[in-house]
């Protein structure tokens, strides 16, 4: 499949179930969104949530409540169908792998639109910088760590990061180009020292897939949007949808211009 295919064109691939893939390195530049799906009773505490932990959980957009559409990020959109894949979580446990979700669409839904890493990768190879992932064609690997969340509500758990391997003397650079962007994670969370976020085996992510790191290259850590799955599955709400790790939104909006959103 191209990777020059527009946003849109994407989208209804997904919604005719034509394309069930994860989405790195797929129509570079724009931004790709996390998305969390609750019953409105639980919406204000995991907006509290989201705003009290914003490294991870950015929020691009919300929706009103019932709406499967967008205002600000994709126009020719339906949040229950243009994610290539969905999960679906019952008190807290995972019961379901859709590729859509219209039949589990329900009148008092809020949808938030929450930003990804996968946004900046586009800068990052701009720059010079390989993402590993990419060039073996695997979805990134993420990993659950020993960084506790602010609590807020019912919600409460650990962060999540994504790691990508970094050679040494690129690190800083990584650094300044993903710092221009905290709409969708911004400046890493820890370089080089896996263990001091509890993580004890790269070769075996949580998440995604492990990927090589050569000789002169250092793990570096990322806040992760799968942190809100994490969270639902320690939080135990009745009812959650999200999108599948690595299986995102690809928006109408160019990653660049979310520097001058802020």
């Amino acid at each position: 499949m191209s990777e020059q295919q527009t946003p849109v064109q994407l989208r209804h691939l997904c919604r005719s179930n034509q394309f069930s893939q994860q989405t790195s390195g797929r129509c570079p530049g724009y931004t790709q969104a996390n998305l969390v799906i609750l019953p409105e009773r639980d919406a204000y505490d995991f907006l509290l949530f989201a705003q009290r932990n914003p490294k991870p959980c950015p929020i691009l957009e919300v929706t009103n409540s019932g709406s499967r559409r967008l205002h600000d990020f994709a126009q020719d959109v339906d949040l229950a169908r243009d994610f290539p894949r969905y999960r679906i979580y019952q008190q807290g446990k995972l019961v379901a792998e859709p590729l859509a979700v219209v039949d589990y669409w329900r009148a008092d839904l809020v949808s938030f639109l929450i930003g990804c890493s996968f946004s900046f990768e586009a800068a990052l190879l701009q720059a010079g910088i390989e993402m590993r992932h990419i060039t073996e064609q695997v979805n990134v690997p993420m990993y659950n760590t020993n960084i506790v969340a602010k609590t807020a509500g019912r919600f409460h758990g650990n962060y999540v990061v994504s790691m990508r391997p970094i050679p040494e003397n690129q690190v800083v650079r990584a650094v300044t180009v993903t710092e221009q962007l905290p709409q969708v994670h911004g400046t890493p969370l820890q370089i080089g020292n896996p263990a001091a976020l509890g993580i004890t085996d790269l070769a075996r992510p949580d998440y995604g897939d492990a990927v090589t790191i050569k000789p002169g290259e250092v793990p570096v850590f990322w806040a992760c949007g799968v942190t809100p799955q994490a969270v639902v599955m320690q939080s135990k709400p009745e009812f959650v949808i999200t999108h599948a790790p690595g299986h995102m939104l690809v928006t109408d909006i160019k990653d660049q211009d979310l520097k001058y959103q802020l």
